[in-house]
């Protein structure tokens, strides 16, 4: 996207928008608290938005061009949104079929409180650095393990930062990543040459915060006692046929990811492959949620498994933790969201096509000394897009597009460009409630943003880290030593 024919605005002038967000967006927190990002936070994106067109408005950018800047704008997070839509659609069915509350038996007996926490972060990387997403890892077995977590009792916050950690760990790592080859190519370097390199910052922060995680798991009080989790799995296996063979999607859907499928098909297929299990092993599940005895048993079943996928599945198996659980999904459950998207990539698409998005990143480079302060300006300002812009795409795409020239004057390899993209872009999209992906992590887990971010250690490590080697020069490759 470039900037529409009227004059840029200045330095101050542009982050009136920005300072305007700021303000609603604190006072949305202040007088909604939680229920923020259901409605307020929208309203305060737009809002910001609105003042970004007004002053783009002043500066000579025509109505026309600023809204085709909108349109493409949100055009870009339309990926986002089917997929999000359609991970509504596999969670609603997969509890339907009984594969996530099984999921959640068979974890209770394998992972105890004590060591959830980096049981979660290890399993949940494994997955991501297979499938190359972190989304059908939070969307699939991350689910899963929010369930186990809440039946044991655990912090839900903590929980929820375990799993995106691991998320985030595979997503950033694995070469089926599409960050993992934006960041690259943005920056003028090979696929692998780029994962090799990102393994010095990547490693100690995954591993610090495994460790965090195991001492917080192991110095925490004891949960919930032996019978609380007993009566959870005797109120699963009550409300629905629990075996080994419900966990078939689960690795069907891995290894169409694995198998270079993309996210959407990929997912859409899991959704009806949760359909089919559900008719096939959930009978009376679907048929008594259907709650239609005047159609035939066959009807009864297409209506059930229908409705699972756009409005969820809701239990009442009298457990009222279980049900609280286990009552969600549909593809109805991520309109909030994604109003929460379109509205950010609103605000995004004007800041952008106004250039006060570029005049604000620009004057970062007027504060470049060495190689640390390049390599700490990547960083904050992908971490400022994923901020402002609301996309960890934009959060790669434009830092890349502005530094890389300053890269090469400086004689650094890009290799350092890409690292530092990803360390900064990528690592803390998921920790801002405005951004697709901490809107997609929150609703997915059911855990607020604001809620997990404190415990997300690997993705609050990973920046601090990448900045340290940057002024120690630590790994920091030069053009000339490759």
């Amino acid at each position: 996207m470039t900037a529409s024919p009227g004059r840029q605005p200045s330095l101050a002038i542009s982050f009136i928008p920005v300072t305007v967000l700021v303000a609603l967006l604190a006072s949305s927190v202040v007088l909604f608290g939680d229920g923020s990002s259901g409605g307020p936070n929208q309203i305060a994106l737009i809002l910001a938005a609105a003042t970004g067109i007004l002053v783009g408005v002043m500066h000579g950018h025509p109505w026309k061009a600023l809204q085709e800047g909108i349109v493409h704008g949100i055009s870009l997070s339309l990926g986002a949104v089917i997929i999000l839509l359609t991970v509504g659609a596999l969670i609603g069915s997969w509890i339907l079929a009984g594969i996530v509350p099984t999921m959640i038996y068979y974890g209770l007996s394998l992972i105890s409180p004590a060591v959830f926490y980096p049981s979660a972060c290890i399993i949940c990387a494994l997955v991501s650095i297979s499938t190359g997403s972190s989304w059908t890892t939070a969307g699939t077995v991350g689910v899963a393990l929010i369930g186990i977590g809440v039946a044991q009792d655990l912090n839900p916050g903590l929980a929820a930062g375990a799993v995106i950690s691991g998320a985030y760990f595979g997503d950033k790592m694995s070469p089926l990543s599409d960050t993992t080859n934006l960041a690259p190519a943005m920056a003028g370097t090979e696929l692998f040459t780029h994962i090799r390199h990102m393994a010095w910052t990547t490693t100690p922060s995954i591993l610090i915060a495994i460790v965090l995680f195991a001492l917080i798991g192991m110095n925490s009080a004891a949960p919930a006692d032996t019978s609380s989790v007993a009566q959870i799995q005797a109120a699963i296996a009550g409300s629905f046929n629990v075996g080994l063979h419900l966990l078939l999607p689960v690795a069907f859907v891995i290894a169409l990811v694995v198998g270079k499928m993309p996210a959407f098909p990929a997912l859409l297929i899991g959704s009806l492959v949760g359909c089919v299990f559900a008719a096939a092993f959930q009978p009376q599940a679907v048929l008594t949620y259907a709650a239609s005895p005047d159609l035939p048993a066959w009807a009864g079943i297409v209506k059930g498994t229908w409705m699972s996928l756009f409005d969820g599945f809701v239990l009442e198996s009298g457990n009222a933790a279980l049900d609280e659980l286990l009552s969600r999904g549909g593809m109805s459950s991520m309109l909030t969201t994604v109003w929460l998207i379109l509205s950010a990539m609103m605000f995004g698409a004007v800041m952008e096509t106004t250039g006060m998005l570029q005049r604000i990143a620009a004057s970062i480079l007027t504060a470049v000394r060495g190689t640390g302060s390049l390599i700490a300006a990547t960083v904050l300002t992908a971490i400022g897009m994923n901020v402002i812009a609301s996309d960890q795409y934009i959060a790669i795409v434009l830092p890349g597009r502005m530094f890389r020239a300053e890269f090469a004057r400086r004689g650094l390899h890009p290799k350092n460009l890409s690292r530092a993209l990803e360390d900064g872009g990528t690592m803390t999209s998921a920790l801002v409630p405005w951004n697709t992906c901490g809107a997609f992590m929150a609703t997915t887990l059911g855990v607020a943003t604001f809620a997990y971010a404190p415990y997300a250690f690997f993705n609050l490590l990973n920046p601090i880290i990448s900045m340290i080697y940057g002024f120690t020069g630590f790994t920091i490759a030069k053009i000339d030593a490759e």
